[in-house]
């Protein structure tokens, strides 16, 4: 089978999509078919935004591959007659955050019209797609609220998954994720005010473009909590093995997303490095993978509250090891694997 994957990418800039485009071609070309990968520039500058819309609608694919599948929006406007849409998340300012803070479109005639015209195109792409399969339960629940329609949910595995593993049970929990308000790493930071023990936080990645004072503000932060000798902030590209060693050795991965489209691959990688996770009820996806109590806490978006769960881990290695486990099971147990990936996508 000849598959064309296309995405739509910032560029220079990686994360989550990005890797779930690469590692979907790789696993799709080790089952012996063709893969062409097809990756558009695309700025969420609202602006601009319908002139690359429009863009992206011109170019027919209909004579080129068996398949198409579509991955970031707004991707899934190609024309193909055989497209299947891997849905990731809609352009949340025009839909679920629409009326907060991180609202990019302006509530005025024009900003509404731009919604409007985003929400039209969005439906005339999802009325063309053969399946539509979403990474996690509230990113379906969100196609079914906005454009009413049904999606099934294939939650992305990992790239190489064997390569992370458990060395020790440390005394830090890992927070690896890119630096920008929405992912909350001052929630885990206001956290650490109400530990009773030693134990340590450690945040790493990346910052987005537009963070370097967001990344100012959680120093600041830590200094003003007298915080410095117990979290570190590692604001800068960690490369795969950095992390699969910071993993290795951590007590526990935390996550603390306001409302995350997905489970979000760090929660992935501490499981399968054997630690359990920490989030929130409020983390989107990620709180359809954590069990309370049984592959992590899930807590309120309380820092006293995940201050108690980072102590409550510290204090009781055995039990952390054993969510750890716990952690491996629950990914198993929802076959988050490539051939059931690729069993849907290429049935």
């Amino acid at each position: 089978m000849k598959v064309i994957i296309a995405s739509c990418v910032v560029p220079f800039v990686e994360g989550g999509a990005t890797f779930l485009v690469e590692w979907l071609g790789q696993a799709i070309k080790s089952r012996g078919h063709a893969v062409e990968t097809l990756l558009f520039p695309f700025s969420a500058n609202y602006t601009e935004m319908l002139d690359q819309m429009m863009a992206l609608r011109l170019l027919d694919l209909s004579q080129h591959g068996d398949r198409l599948i579509a991955v970031r929006t707004p991707s899934y406007l190609l024309q193909h007659p055989h497209k299947i849409l891997w849905f990731i998340h809609h352009h949340r300012p025009a839909y679920d955050l629409w009326g907060t803070r991180y609202q990019d479109i302006p509530n005025t005639p024009e900003g509404i019209c731009y919604r409007d015209a985003i929400h039209q195109a969005d439906n005339i792409a999802f009325s063309e797609a053969r399946k539509i399969f979403s990474n996690s339960r509230v990113v379906a629940e969100r196609l079914k609220q906005f454009n009413k329609v049904d999606a099934e949910v294939l939650l992305p595995p990992l790239g190489d998954p064997e390569r992370f593993h458990c060395r020790s049970m440390g005394d830090y929990v890992l927070y690896v994720s890119r630096f920008t308000h929405h992912k909350r790493q001052w929630l885990a930071i206001e956290g650490m005010r109400h530990t009773k023990t030693p134990v340590h936080l450690v945040l790493a990645g990346k910052a987005d473009p537009d963070s370097a004072a967001y990344v100012n503000d959680l120093r600041s932060q830590v200094e003003k909590y007298g915080l410095q000798s117990r979290v570190s902030i590692i604001d800068r590209f960690v490369s795969e093995q950095e992390k699969i060693d910071l993993f290795a050795d951590s007590l526990a991965g935390i996550y603390f997303p306001l409302d995350e489209d997905s489970y979000g691959y760090p929660t992935l990688e501490a499981h399968h490095s054997g630690k359990p996770v920490i989030t929130t009820s409020d983390s989107g996806g990620t709180a359809e993978l954590i069990l309370d109590g049984v592959n992590g806490f899930l807590t309120a978006p309380d820092p006293e509250a995940i201050g108690q769960a980072m102590d409550r881990l510290y204090l009781d290695r055995a039990m952390a090891s054993a969510m750890g486990n716990s952690g491996r099971e629950r990914i198993a147990q929802l076959n988050i694997t490539w051939d059931n990936v690729l069993e849907k996508l290429l049935g």
